[in-house]
This record gives C-alpha cells, sequence and structure tokens, in this order.
C-alpha cells in the first residue's frame, strides 16, 4: 500500500523554499521579511489615569497655555478687558489714597459708593497695575492673567463675606464690596475665557487647533487639495 502523503508541513533547509503544501508556489525571497510583533490577542498595557491633581488644575478638557500671537484679534478681547479693569481699580485706589484713609482703618470710610480704607486702596493699585501689564503684553498672557485675577477676585468675595462681623475684616468689606468683587471676577473670567475655552470653538480658532492638531492637519490638506484651495495659515 502506498504511504499516504503527510499533511503536516517540513521545515525545508533552503531559507526561500517555497511552501507548496500552503498553495505557495514561489520562493520566499519575493515576499516582505518577517518582523517581530507581539503575540495577536495581546492587551495594549493600559495607560494610567490623570490624578487628582491633575482634573483639579484642569477642571475642563483644556490646555490654557498654548501659545497666541499678540496681534491676534482675540488678544484685543483680552486687552481692552484688563486695561478696562485695571483703570477702574487704579482710581478706586488713588481716590482711596487721596482722602488719607487710615491703612486698617474700618470707620466706614467710602469712595465711589464702596467702602475702602488703605490698604484696600493700596491693593487695588497693584492689581491695576497687573493688569495693565497684561494690557501691554497681550496675546495668551493676558488671557490667563484675567482669568487668574478673576477666581481670585470671586474667592476673595466669598473669604470677605464670611469675615463681614469679625475682627479679621483688615480690608473693610461691606455688603457692597463683597458684590463689586463678584462682578468684577465674573468680568474679568469672560474677558480671559473669550474664544478659548467652549465646545463649539471654530476651527480656525487658535485653542481649537492646538487642541485638535491631527484634524486640523487633515482639514488644511484637504483645502490644499481642493482646485483653488490653499493652505490654511494663522487665522487673521
Amino acid at each position: 500500500m502506498a504511504a499516504q502523503p503527510s499533511h503536516a508541513p517540513q521545515e525545508s533547509q533552503e531559507p526561500h523554499a517555497p511552501h507548496a503544501l500552503y498553495g505557495c508556489h514561489e520562493s520566499h525571497e519575493h515576499y516582505a521579511p518577517y518582523v517581530a510583533h507581539e503575540p495577536y490577542g495581546t492587551a495594549p498595557a493600559p495607560r494610567s489615569s490623570p490624578g487628582i491633581l491633575h482634573r483639579m488644575m484642569r477642571p475642563v478638557n483644556a490646555s490654557l497655555d498654548e501659545h497666541l500671537p499678540s496681534d491676534h484679534r482675540l488678544s484685543k478681547v483680552y486687552r481692552v478687558g484688563a486695561g478696562l479693569t485695571g483703570l477702574l481699580l487704579v482710581v478706586f485706589g488713588i481716590l482711596g489714597l487721596i482722602d488719607r484713609i487710615g491703612f486698617f482703618d474700618t470707620g466706614g470710610d467710602t469712595v465711589l459708593a464702596l467702602n475702602t480704607n488703605g490698604a484696600l486702596s493700596v491693593l487695588s493699585i497693584c492689581i491695576g497695575l497687573l493688569l495693565f501689564a497684561g494690557m501691554v503684553i497681550g496675546g495668551t498672557f493676558a488671557s490667563t492673567l484675567n482669568i487668574v485675577l478673576g477666581v481670585l477676585f470671586i474667592a476673595s468675595g466669598f473669604v470677605n463675606l464670611a469675615l463681614l462681623d469679625t475682627k479679621m475684616n483688615f480690608l473693610a468689606f461691606h455688603i457692597p464690596n463683597v458684590l463689586f468683587s463678584f462682578v468684577v471676577g465674573v468680568m474679568l473670567m469672560w474677558f480671559g475665557m473669550y474664544g478659548r475655552v467652549g465646545s463649539a470653538l471654530p476651527h480656525d480658532n487658535p485653542y481649537w487647533r492646538a487642541r485638535h492638531p491631527e484634524q486640523a492637519a487633515r482639514e488644511q490638506r484637504a483645502r490644499a487639495a481642493r482646485p483653488g484651495g490653499r493652505p490654511v495659515g494663522r487665522p487673521a
């Protein structure tokens, strides 16, 4: 009886021999060389989830440190917001110093319908000058400065609200001061976040492009490939 041919693959001593049993009739030299890889089905290494501190520093899925040219149209909004708010605070502080109110006096002296003393006047002038610096620099710096100072103003309103009837009310805050602190804080945050934080930013926005570099590159290539199209440069 003739021996049945074995269907098991046989190893050949020739390095480029074909595998006729598998339907391969060409030398292996026609194929790409074998590249070592992980076994199929191997799960990728799990990514480490961001820590609690990282989530607290970034409560929204947006980075606040992308570069923005100082001559960009959004920079005008940041500069105007910082300049107007800084001017208001400097005027308030100068009027308080002109009245020669005691540094930690809580006697009820008012300027522009707001209670004040020497400490609050000096603090207002310092913050106003800081906002003027943001207005001069512009760009992302002015935006970030507005956001940070806006948060601090809102926090100051809550803190001083708790200290109104205590001996630790060194800045002579009354209810109008608390409301003013809230209003200035919200206004600064709005100026700083304008065109920067949101879920519906236009695709020519520099912050959106910085957060979605791959999609921005695809859109730029698609626009360049259109008839008469041109690459997307820096937004006007």
